[in-house]
Parts: C-alpha cells; structure tokens; sequence
C-alpha cells in the first residue's frame, strides 16, 4: 500500500455510502486528490470535513483499481473570524466554488493553491478585503488563461467586453473599468463593485464556462448579492 500525506483545501464533500464521504481537494502542488474518508459522516469526523477546510491529509492506495483513502485533520488559517461575518463566509463560499470549477482532476494550475491560500489568509485576518478579494478573482481568470493585464491599461477607461480589449472612448460592447478601485485610489461603492462583477462574470462565463457547458456557481451569486445589497443600502443611508 502507498501512502502520501499533503495539505489542502476541501473543495466537495457528499456521502458516498454508510457513512464514507467522497472528498475533492486542492493540494498545495496544485493538484485535485479525490477519495473516500470512511467513517468522514460520522459525528467524531464531520467537523474536521467542512467544504473550504484547510487539512492536513494522509491518502493510502491500495492498488489502482480502489480509489484512495483519505484521513485528515484541520491545518491553519482557521476560520474563526470569518465564521461570524456573513459576507466574509460567503466569499470564502464563492472562492471554493470557483476553484471547484477552475481545475479538474489530473489538472495542473500553477500557484493556484497559494493564491488561494493568499486571499483566505487575508479574509480571516483584514476588516478591509474587498479590493483584495476583486483583484484575486482577476488572478484566478490569469491562471486559467485569461489574463486582461489591466495593469498596462490605465490610461484607458474602457474595456471592451467582447474582445476583452481596453479602450479610451466608450461604445456599445464596452463598460467603465474600476481602475482606481482595484489601484487603491478609490473607495468601493455599489457602480463600481457591479462594474466590477460584471466584467469578472463575462469573462468567466463567456471565455471559459461556456465552453464546458456550465455556469456561475451558486455561492459567487449569492456572495456578490451580499456584498451589492450591502453597498446599495449604506449609500441609501449616507
């Protein structure tokens, strides 16, 4: 029997049979792990798999005709903090449906895993996290091949949403790009968060989902819901 011992994050969980669970993880080689944790549905074990878990993991093969058994336990940044802020629980909702879709099973996206690591690190010790949380989204569209390099465009306000191409004049298929936000020059408000939501959305559905025939995930929708709702009622009140 082989045996390997990583660390990752929880990415899918369901109950496979009795009480086994079927586990998909992002390693921090970048890698997918799948397999079972038997006895994962039990009272003593189901703490330890929670989707967006840091684990330490020991996975034995058999052979490779039987999948890989998977035991675990909780490895740091711990989620204390985000657990009692709602919008901060629904990013890190959003970041792991993200990552479920963005790399499958014998896949390699480079520097996926720190990147991730990066930004939940960031959710469960900053008050501020938003801008950071924005320019982790376009980082993952880089990993997987669609980089914008906003960066080298300042100078242009625009961004075409077809050929995802920076412009200076505005016309049909464009919209304003949040420069100064994600520069840390302005504050975020509720046109420049669903600028850019929007921006973030297109990309992701149109250049990449649409070719596997999927769709945003849930959680993302319910997280940039959160955060809008939030934006549109404090600038009500101020």
């Amino acid at each position: 029997m082989n045996e390997s011992k990583e660390r990752g994050i929880l990415l899918f969980s369901k109950i496979s049979s009795e009480n086994n669970l079927y586990l998909k993880i992002l390693t921090e080689k970048d890698e997918i792990i799948t397999g079972l944790s038997f006895g994962g549905s039990t009272k003593k074990k189901k703490n330890i798999f929670q989707i967006g878990y840091f684990l330490n993991i020991i996975i034995k093969k058999k052979n490779k005709n039987f999948p890989n058994s998977i035991s675990a336990e909780l490895s740091s940044p711990f989620y204390h903090s985000i657990f009692n802020d709602k919008y901060k629980l629904h990013g890190l909702l959003a970041i792991v449906s993200l990552l479920n879709i963005s790399i499958i099973e014998g896949q390699t996206v480079v520097n996926i895993f720190d990147l991730s690591e990066n930004i939940i690190e960031i959710l469960s010790k900053e008050e501020k996290w938003i801008i950071d949380y924005f320019i982790y989204l376009l980082n993952l569209l880089k990993l997987i091949g669609y980089d914008i390099d906003y960066k080298r465009h300042f100078s242009k306000e625009y961004i075409n949403l077809q050929n995802l191409q920076f412009e200076k004049l505005k016309n049909n298929s464009s919209i304003l790009f949040p420069h100064k936000l994600l520069a840390k020059k302005e504050k975020i408000n509720y046109n420049n968060a669903e600028s850019f939501f929007k921006i973030f959305e297109i990309i992701l559905q149109n250049h990449h989902l649409n070719s596997m025939n999927l769709n945003i995930p849930t959680n993302y929708l319910k997280f940039k819901k959160v955060i809008l709702n939030f934006l549109n009622k404090d600038e009500k009140y101020n």
